[in-house]
């Protein structure tokens, strides 16, 4: 337990220091998520997403009202991608709602990948 604790802690420096990790994006109008790697300011990358920047066609054009659901900062965008494609492998809300509520779930899914 201290173990996840540590990896979870060096995760969070790394999530202030350079915000290279996966994303979980939720839409309230839509009732979904969207989940996404970047390796550029959060905040920044919602905006682009909110505002329609990647096209028309794009899922996330579907709505306006994507917010910050969960992040996970990873130590690189190589990993960032796998840890995108973990959750979206899942296939699941839950899941999706437990990364969020067990840090240590998050911890173990960044350190396996």
């Amino acid at each position: 337990m201290r173990n996840l604790f540590f990896i979870f802690a060096i995760n969070v420096f790394l999530f202030l220091w350079c915000m290279i990790g996966c994303y979980i994006l939720f839409s309230a109008k839509l009732q979904k998520f969207y989940i996404g790697a970047t390796q550029d300011d959060v905040s920044v990358r919602i905006s682009k997403h909110n505002q329609g920047t990647y096209g028309k066609q794009r899922f996330t054009a579907c709505a306006t009202d994507w917010t910050l659901f969960h992040f996970i900062p990873t130590s690189d965008y190589a990993q960032a991608t796998r840890v995108e494609r973990n959750i979206k492998s899942m296939k699941s809300r839950k899941y999706i709602h437990d990364l969020k509520l067990y840090p240590e779930l998050t911890a173990k899914l960044v350190s396996r990948t």
